[in-house]
């Protein structure tokens, strides 16, 4: 993940608990470096539409994409043969159940492009105490009592920063995702994706601006 500063200037985060607003980012989207994984930096970050990504041993780098990708759940796309699967009862949902294995998992996911993973030890342990305060929350999807895929994310109430999903078989994050959704359908709430992907797009995923993003998020906050 090498990202150069577009020519604008970083913002060096200091103990002080504040980021810079938003719009500062850089055409990437890069807004600041340096600081913690503390709970109340990250829930800051979180509330404030930022959020950290940065490799092993690197400085923490936090971002603000512009635009933004998103899931109004009630767009969620479920094609016909996800429809099949989920009236099979082929997997089985629990939530919060283990949370440690299932970002433990998606570290160690490899993925297409990527040499390592982004999600350090460093991470692992800010999210995991986000975990024990309720904010981190996990999706495990079940097969035959064999954890086969899931997802985390930050639950902000009405919006989920989703993180990362890892799947040990086929359809198993994908599953994990329309649950997701569809709890968030009743909540009238929106899921946070942040980067684009054509797997989320084929999901119902969409781009939208930060400005938009950020007045979802601050609307019952």
């Amino acid at each position: 993940m090498q990202k150069d500063s577009h020519h604008k200037p970083l913002y060096f985060v200091t103990e002080r608990l504040e980021f810079p607003p938003v719009a500062h980012a850089n055409a990437e989207g890069l807004l600041a470096i340096g600081g913690d994984l503390s709970p109340e930096r990250l829930l800051l970050a979180y509330q404030n539409g930022i959020f950290p990504w940065f490799n092993e041993d690197a400085m923490i780098l936090w971002w603000s994409p512009n635009p933004r990708m998103v899931l109004f759940p009630d767009k969620i796309k479920i094609s016909k043969s996800m429809k099949k699967v989920i009236q099979s009862n082929q997997f089985r949902l629990t939530k919060n159940k283990c949370f440690e294995e299932v970002i433990e998992r998606c570290a160690s996911v490899k993925r297409v492009s990527q040499e390592g993973t982004w999600i350090t030890k460093e991470m692992k342990k800010a999210y995991i105490k986000l975990h024990h305060l309720n904010f981190a929350q996990s999706y495990e999807v079940w097969e035959n009592d064999i954890l086969v895929g899931g997802l985390y994310g930050i639950n902000l109430g009405h919006v989920f920063c989703g993180e990362s999903m890892f799947s040990a078989v086929s359809n198993a994050s994908k599953y994990a995702f329309i649950k997701l959704a569809q709890d968030f359908q009743k909540k009238d709430g929106l899921i946070d994706c942040q980067l684009h992907t054509q797997h989320l797009e084929s999901l119902g995923a969409e781009e939208i601006s930060r400005a938009a993003f950020i007045e979802v998020l601050h609307k019952k906050n």
